[in-house]
């Protein structure tokens, strides 16, 4: 790849070298020149570390991860402000990016986030050289960058959401119809015939069906099943396996 000499004026544009074959393709997004120069000179050091885009806002990143192929993207922190979706966004348009997060100070809340959203690692903004290219190239392999603390944080925070899911008093509150559908699903019946026996549409269940799924956090019939029997919403006689391949089959 070719391309003018980026300029902290010309952010989104390609740098000059040539990307030599297997190595780490970078690019910078932060909003502070000095941090990108700075670690530009680092990873001019090595061999297989090479800066193929820089960008100093969410906006030229996105460009930039559209028109530049790449493998990692190191983004500064504060530009994640105010905007919950970005992770997801920067995610969907390049799947297989790996996503690095440079924080000025540990935030419990905000790591968790980080990591849930897709996030391969968080580090220091005053991280030495030498561990930034071992982050970077660990990521690249496809692990995951994550310090003792955070790991605590990561498990805690999925202990209490098990702990939540299964306490009586956090289980969403469902109308006497919705549970009759909910009935009819794990039975095996399909929209139609839930209609008939309940005397409606089948455009009505369907609708039914939509606000039971965002209720739960559930996707299809088959996880409402399962969800249901797995937190004893509704009470059934055959196995669970039994109930699955009948709403597989609906």
């Amino acid at each position: 790849m070719t391309g003018q000499v980026l300029d902290d004026s010309s952010d989104g544009e390609a740098l000059d070298e040539p990307v030599k074959p297997g190595a780490i393709r970078i690019i910078l997004a932060d909003s502070q020149a000095i941090y990108r120069v700075g670690i530009r000179k680092v990873f001019a050091l090595e061999d297989d570390l090479r800066v193929v885009a820089q960008a100093d806002s969410l906006e030229n990143l996105r460009a930039a991860i559209i028109r530049y192929p790449t493998d990692i993207v190191l983004l500064e922190g504060g530009m994640l402000a105010g905007t919950a979706d970005a992770i997801p966004e920067l995610i969907k348009l390049a799947p297989d990016v790996k996503l690095i997060v440079q924080a000025v100070a540990a935030d419990e809340n905000h790591t968790v986030e980080l990591y849930r959203r897709g996030v391969r690692g968080i580090i220091s903004r005053s991280i030495s050289p030498d561990l930034l290219v071992r982050c970077v190239r660990r990521i690249a392999a496809g692990e995951t960058w994550i310090d003792n603390q955070s790991v605590n944080w990561v498990i805690e925070a999925y202990r209490a959401q098990a702990a939540a899911l299964v306490n009586p008093r956090n289980q969403p509150r469902l109308s006497p119809k919705e549970m009759s559908i909910i009935s009819c699903i794990t039975q095996g019946k399909r929209n139609k015939e839930i209609a008939y026996q309940l005397g409606t549409t089948e455009q009505v269940i369907k609708n039914y069906l939509r606000k039971i799924y965002d209720k739960l956090g559930v996707s299809d019939r088959l996880e409402l099943a399962l969800y249901c029997l797995h937190n004893k919403i509704i009470q059934a006689e055959p196995e669970a396996e039994a109930v699955a391949a009948k709403v597989a089959r609906a």
